[in-house]
């Protein structure tokens, strides 16, 4: 592999300087998973990463960045997470890389995932790892970016004011994407429009020329509209006046196909991901190809290779005690927007359908009505059983017919062994929670076959 920084690269984006000259391919701030030729950069926060430098270079690290004598070979700087942004903002500076920002209440990463795989189609493309969308996440996929991509995306995540204002200046998009808001982090503002002002911030850090892309359909698009009124703005959804409008859907249990009209064209997307929300992020994807002057129909040919991300809807056929069961994993997050789009995705699958839902965070003094509401699109979309797991999803149980209720429980452990009492040969299972609830071991466990 290439290099991507020489020490005396590093030494002048940090102001450090070399102790021990080194080549790094790549990036790294857990020693746990550094891979050879990594730089490894020890952050200090509740432990000091400092502590895991030998054992980031014995797993193969090039070298280290570090706040003190004592390790080689390395770059010594004044402060590791100021090291970190300043590379950051060096690997940003030294590319010629369309940058595109994607934040939103809902769907994020899957738009983020979907963009990387349709504009690879065009060039060498650079995005996000996994999640990273906070203040280590962003300057960690800056400072990996390549020189020679084409196309970098970015994923940028906010549960405060003032965060995503941050993070955009660090990418100084040239556009810039709202999936959608709703009430995720709802605990941490006094209203959803307070968490649509949070999610404008991106704006903030657009080039000059920058798009803003939003999606029409959402209440709070005109508020957002009215802060960025000196921006171009792109808009995508089913509303009559979307630049880029969806026109019709058809959906299965393996995928759909969305029909678009593009500046007068129509423009189709064979989608083999499952739901209807897919509508939205299959749009917002054909929104930047166009704005990126893109082959609007080849992009979305690109789309066809979209597979859902691991813990976000993807499909898996697993034994369990003997018993075939279509598992939907959804275990990564939940907030009440994605709770109901995973509920109807999961309707479109034949057979049984059973649940393992867990408590949705962080939304506030209306959390328990929140919960208890998800009751009629369960009923709705016929599932016959529904397991929960924490205090919130107790009054989604209390709202349920008593047909339905199956185990409450507080223990991961209790839910595994009731489930394996309800299930079926034939059934659905979806599981979804947020991440805290360990909803995501249990599903590892069942695609494994076994225990962790």
């Amino acid at each position: 592999m290439s290099s991507l920084w020489t020490s005396a690269d590093i030494a002048a984006a940090t102001d450090g300087h070399e102790n021990g000259t080194f080549e790094a391919t790549g990036l790294s701030i857990d020693s746990r998973t550094t891979r050879p030729g990594d730089l490894f950069v020890p952050l200090i926060d509740a432990r000091d990463g400092h502590d895991f430098i030998d054992a980031a270079l014995m797993a193969g690290a090039a070298g280290t960045l570090a706040d003190r004598n004592g390790f080689a070979p390395s770059v010594i700087v004044d402060d590791t997470m100021v090291a970190l942004r300043a590379l950051g903002l060096a690997g940003r500076q030294r590319s010629q890389a369309r940058r595109i920002a994607v934040t939103g209440s809902v769907g994020k990463t899957s738009v983020k995932d979907a963009l990387g795989i349709m504009l690879s189609a065009f060039g060498p493309t650079h995005i996000s790892a996994r999640s990273f969308n906070n203040h280590l996440g962003v300057p960690i996929t800056l400072a990996t970016l390549s020189p020679e991509a084409d196309f970098a995306v970015f994923e940028t995540g906010m549960n405060h004011a003032g965060e995503l204002t941050d993070l955009s200046e660090q990418v100084a998009p040239h556009i810039a994407l709202i999936t959608t808001v709703a009430g995720a982090h709802r605990a941490n503002f006094d209203s959803v429009a307070d968490i649509a002002d949070a999610k404008a911030e991106i704006r903030h850090g657009l080039v000059e020329d920058g798009l803003l892309i939003l999606n029409a359909d959402n209440e709070y698009t005109p508020r957002i509209r009215r802060l960025a009124e000196n921006l171009g703005i792109v808009t995508f959804g089913r509303s009559d006046d979307a630049d880029i409008r969806i026109l019709s859907s058809d959906h299965g249990a393996d995928g759909g196909t969305v029909r678009l009209d593009v500046a007068g064209d129509s423009v189709s997307v064979e989608l083999n991901v499952a739901g209807e929300h897919w509508d939205h992020n299959a749009a917002a994807c054909i929104a930047i190809a166009h704005a990126l002057g893109l082959d609007v129909q080849r992009a979305a040919d690109a789309l066809s290779g979209v597979k859902a991300s691991h813990g976000r809807g993807d499909i898996h056929t697993v034994i369990i005690d003997g018993k075939s069961v279509t598992l939907i994993d959804e275990s990564y997050n939940a907030n009440p927007t994605s709770m109901r789009a995973a509920i109807a995705a999961a309707a479109l699958q034949p057979g049984r359908k059973i649940a393992v839902l867990g408590d949705m965070h962080e939304l506030g003094a209306d959390e328990l009505e929140l919960h208890a509401v998800l009751a009629d699109p369960l009923q709705k979309a016929g599932f016959a059983r529904v397991l929960t797991i924490g205090e919130c999803m107790r009054s989604l149980r209390g709202a349920l017919p008593r047909d339905l209720r199956a185990l409450q429980a507080d223990t991961i452990e209790l839910i595994d062994d009731a489930l394996r009492d309800e299930l079926r040969d034939g059934d659905v299972l979806l599981i979804k929670g947020s991440n805290a609830t360990g909803l995501g071991r249990l599903a590892g466990r069942l695609k494994r076959g076994g225990p962790d």
